[in-house]
């Protein structure tokens, strides 16, 4: 008698099942017996399987964005309870999962792994920042100061496109006796006759009368937070010298990294001339400090910026220059080649060469971060796997956040990765692939249609960093795609090689060739840059973009980047809703900075272009700055007390404006002049809003807003919208976290 197999009812097509079938799939049945009667949550459940198991569902990017998030949500998040809560309900998540569904069973495989390691990695993400800022987080100073420091010099930084050097001091503090770090500018002019080079450096002993101010905090609403990234530098103070410097020990002699950075650096500008020479000295020693205002402004605005940072593009040309290199010239060598595995020995040489150029150029977490990712690369190609994954990038940001998890919340981290998963997420797609697959054809048809995809690459890496860039920065330069399709190749396969050639050949002394024609290719780097960046439209400017919208924005892009098939399409309903917020995104009326003392009022002109009002006249291009870009205005700033609808006395200023189907009175204080207090309780109560840098008396009562020195002490900078009747404070955003000034009763 044959033997006939026993095949499991149901899974023969052709039967009809009878009764009860355990399911051999987990998103089936759940693992257990299917009855018509599942409930609602069951059936979600269900259809949540099926969805993971069917789009592509791989844990390990995701719990490398889940960890971010964490991190970012412990920004986001005000004080220490909401942390906690947090964490609980994170794992609360993965406790109710294990609950659900135990590990012995196949139910929901997909939705429990991602539930019980999605809650503890959320987790982890904010018991990591947490612990980060409580280790290296260094209380600020609590005023400004005129000290005498003596200090040993932990850093050196040279900025001769501005005219000084930074230094970074560890000093003793005179009352607590704890030491401190605190940033100090030094002109050089103050340095004429102080020998300033060697010995000047790390480790050197220095004295010096320097003006201390603490970190400063966002100026406005959306602005830049030096006091936070100064609190995770562990800068108690920064400040400017001003008297000459005293070395009273100067820096031991050997190398140093940092100072063979500087020495290459100096090379590099006294073989090429002008910018061309700053921007040479960045490709080959990581020193941006020789690029002027007007180049960093010009690169930033035709899209071209992150050329000058240190990060993806240089440490790939570097290492892939090194592994053919060491692949070519050991293929030379029969006797190694049959003995050897040429693409172990590649990597090798590669991985060599990309730390080598890491640590020379100052392992800024942008180029740490490439180098991994490069790392993880060669270790793919010596393997013989897919270099090109999203497991690669997910092991990167990993290492990096585990490192310095502060990154996440800032431009570079986020702008870095972003353009990493835009490439990946387009080179990966299944047109994309038919497009460059090989085929039969000319070669002018083969080179057109990797033209064609470094152009549409261009434009999805420009479109994904386009919501970060405004986020951060409230302006984007809308042709970077048509831009960098000419400065990538130019950088990669042109400047940076004949760098190497000419420092190279610079050893035995006839390297000038090629710093000439160096010379040459970043001049028509920064032709580019300053051309595109000066066409009409070149820029967009927007206020500051609001917290769902960037969270939108971030969600969609995710969603389309991890995901494969139809499902990916789905990101693309948050990144719409998203657009629209964003261009819904309202102008502040009046921006008013934490002192007090910068007040920036939006009209809107004749020929109906927007201006900004100033209450002052600032010298600090930093606040000019500032005031423009959260008020999304181009033009330059109006003086206040010159515009023709202003009554201004020597003391104060009154502005009549019409918003939201109503006029407003703002009544603004232009000085420190003392005014009669009844005059001055007269003038409040016939205002709607009042203004002023100093402390005003009780009996200062207008209509609806008092913004004084004791109010902005504790708010900070303010966005003021008269039409929605609403205000936007720095320290709403801030919270208790140590950096704020407000937290811990400061």
């Amino acid at each position: 008698m044959r033997d006939v197999p026993i095949i499991p009812m149901g899974d023969d097509p052709g039967s009809t099942p009878t009764g009860p079938v355990v399911s051999a799939r987990p998103w089936q049945s759940g693992g257990r017996l299917s009855s018509t009667g599942a409930g609602w949550g069951s059936r979600f459940g269900d259809a949540a399987e099926r969805f993971l198991a069917g789009a592509g569902f791989d844990r390990a990017p995701w719990l490398a964005v889940l960890f971010l998030a964490g991190i970012l949500a412990w920004f986001a998040l005000t004080s220490a309870p909401y942390w906690i809560a947090a964490m609980a309900g994170s794992g609360a998540i993965a406790g109710v999962a294990a609950f659900m569904w135990p590990a012995d069973s196949d139910a929901r495989y997909h939705l429990r792994s991602a539930m019980i390691a999605g809650g503890l990695v959320f987790s982890l993400g904010i018991a990591v920042i947490w612990a980060r800022s409580e280790i290296v987080g260094a209380e600020p100073i609590v005023a400004p100061q005129v000290e005498l420091l003596q200090g040993h010099v932990l850093e050196r930084e040279d900025q001769p496109a501005y005219g000084r050097i930074r230094l970074i001091l560890a000093v003793r503090d005179r009352e607590s006796g704890t030491a401190r770090k605190v940033r100090i500018n030094v002109p050089l002019a103050l340095l004429e006759g102080t020998a300033s080079g060697a010995a000047l450096g790390e480790g050197a002993v220095v004295r010096l009368r320097a003006r201390l101010m603490p970190p400063a905090s966002p100026m406005l609403p959306g602005a830049y937070n030096f006091a936070r990234a100064a609190w995770f530098k562990g800068l108690a103070a920064s400040g400017s010298a001003i008297g000459p410097v005293e070395i009273v020990r100067p820096a031991p002699p050997g190398g140093s990294i940092a100072r063979l950075q500087r020495t290459l650096s100096a090379h590099v500008r006294a073989r090429v001339d002008g910018s061309a020479g700053a921007i040479a000295a960045a490709f080959a020693s990581g020193d941006r400090g020789g690029i002027t205002e007007a180049d960093e402004a010009a690169m930033r605005d035709s899209g071209l910026t992150h050329l000058l940072s240190i990060s993806g593009l240089h440490v790939s040309a570097v290492i892939a220059a090194a592994y053919f290199a060491v692949l070519k010239l050991l293929a030379l060598w029969p006797a190694l080649a049959l003995r050897v595995r040429l693409p172990v020995a590649a990597a090798a040489g590669g991985a060599l060469a990309g730390i080598g150029y890491t640590l020379l150029t100052g392992a800024e977490v942008p180029t740490v971060r490439s180098c991994v990712a490069a790392m993880l690369v060669l270790i793919a190609l010596a393997l013989g796997r897919d270099a090109l994954s999203l497991r690669m990038v997910a092991v990167a940001a990993v290492f990096v956040l585990l490192l310095w998890p502060e990154s996440a919340i800032g431009p570079s981290f986020q702008m870095s990765f972003a353009a990493v998963l835009a490439i990946i997420a387009l080179s990966t797609s299944a047109p994309v692939r038919a497009f460059l697959a090989a085929r039969e054809e000319p070669w002018w048809a083969r080179t057109g249609r990797r033209v064609v995809m470094l152009f549409v690459t261009g434009m999805v890496i420009e479109l994904a960093l386009m919501p970060v860039v405004l986020f951060h920065f409230h302006r984007a330069g809308l042709y970077g795609a048509l831009a960098n399709v000419v400065a990538i190749p130019l950088v990669t396969f042109v400047s940076m090689p004949l760098i190497a050639l000419g420092l190279l050949f610079d050893l035995v002394g006839v390297g000038r060739p090629f710093w000439w024609l160096v010379e040459y290719s970043l001049d028509l780097l920064l032709g580019i840059a300053h051309f595109t960046a000066s066409q009409p439209g070149a820029v967009k400017l927007m206020p500051q973009m609001g917290g769902a919208a960037i969270a939108l924005f971030a969600g969609g892009g995710l969603w389309l980047a991890l995901w494969s098939g139809r499902a990916r399409f789905y990101g693309f309903v948050p990144v719409a809703l998203a657009s629209v917020l964003a261009l819904s995104t309202s102008v502040p009326d009046v921006l008013v900075s934490g002192d007090g003392r910068q007040v920036g009022i939006t009209i809107t002109g004749a020929n109906g272009e927007r201006r900004l009002l100033s209450l002052r006249d600032s010298r600090s291009s930093y606040s000019r700055d500032n005031l423009l870009e959260l008020a999304g205005v181009k033009a330059d700033l109006v003086p206040l007390a010159e515009w023709s609808e202003a009554r201004c006395s020597s003391a104060f200023c009154v502005v009549d404006l019409s918003r939201g189907e109503r006029d407003w009175v703002i009544l603004l204080a232009r000085s420190r002049d003392r005014v009669e207090e009844r005059a001055l309780a007269s003038a409040c109560s016939g205002a709607d809003i009042v203004i002023a840098d100093r402390f005003l008396p009780r009996s200062c009562r207008p209509r609806w807003l008092k913004a004084d020195r004791r109010m902005l002490e504790t708010s900070g900078g303010l966005a003021i919208d008269l039409e929605r009747k609403s205000i936007t404070s720095v320290g709403e955003r801030e919270g208790q976290h140590g950096w704020w000034k407000g937290a811990k009763g400061r």
